[in-house]
């Protein structure tokens, strides 16, 4: 599809804004689906063009934190391994069947995540005992949030921070870099299926993921130079505008 300079310039700037917020506190999806529909993108293409600048984006964030020692692959592989599979069978669901009840259930998960973070005076500080195992964490997180990053992905970085603090009992800075790890991986598993469906828009996903490695870049380094004190507010800000903004998209007659 065709589409003006104009509009293209506008999705590299959404694509750098996205991949800068979702590098900090995940969501950047929902400002880059709704953009891509906006500019005429069919639906199930959207989902697709929006995983192939998404990967772009969660691997420069993911090398930035490797690179700099905050996070060990090695250690992460049986989670890479089961989020890899998740993300896979969730890609390929999608094609399939309506994703009309992930995104009812959404905006309810969101906003327990933001509560949580508000009204917890010692979380996301780490140090505590894991309450699962690190081979049960990356199954049941790994798989699960995995799929739901490959069926429909808005708010996936939020629901693997929020484990990685809650259950693995990481601090804030890690379990980001942990979770844009996750993300990447879900991102890819899910961008290859689409791939071979022949869904991606290129030339639209190409130009938008430039704008989001570069914006994703930039994220990194402010969670590693600003570390806690503006993951934790970030993650709240962005849940509740990402909860809002589904709740209005869903229903409406409420504001009618």
């Amino acid at each position: 599809m065709e589409l003006s300079l104009e509009v293209l310039g506008l999705l590299f700037l959404v694509a750098g804004l996205a991949g800068f917020i979702d590098a900090i506190a995940g969501g950047g999806g929902l400002l880059t689906v709704p953009a891509l529909l906006a500019a005429g993108v069919p639906p199930t293409q959207a989902l697709a063009t929006n995983k192939l600048q998404g990967s772009f984006g969660s691997f420069s964030a993911s090398l930035y934190f490797v690179r700099n020692g905050l996070v060990s692959l090695r250690e992460m592989r049986n989670a890479i391994v089961f989020t890899f599979i998740g993300a896979a069978v969730g890609a390929e669901l999608v094609q399939r069947i309506d994703a009309g009840l992930l995104t009812q259930l959404l905006p309810i998960l969101l906003v327990c995540i933001s509560l949580y973070f508000l009204f917890a005076p010692q979380v996301g500080q780490g140090g505590g005992t894991p309450k699962l195992s690190e081979n049960v964490f990356a199954l049941t997180v790994g798989t699960s949030i995995g799929f739901y990053d490959g069926f429909f992905g808005p708010g996936a970085g939020a629901l693997y921070t929020i484990c990685f603090v809650a259950i693995a009992q990481f601090g804030l800075v890690e379990a980001t870099a942990r979770t844009k790890i996750l993300n990447f991986t879900s991102n890819f598993a899910a961008l290859l299926f689409f791939i071979f469906a022949g869904l991606p828009v290129w030339e639209i996903g190409i130009i938008m993921a430039v704008g989001g490695f570069i914006g994703a870049r930039m994220g990194a380094k402010v969670v590693i130079s600003k570390g806690r004190k503006l993951i934790r507010p970030m993650v709240v800000i962005t849940s509740m505008c990402m909860a809002a903004k589904l709740l209005v998209e869903q229903n409406p007659q409420w504001f009618q």
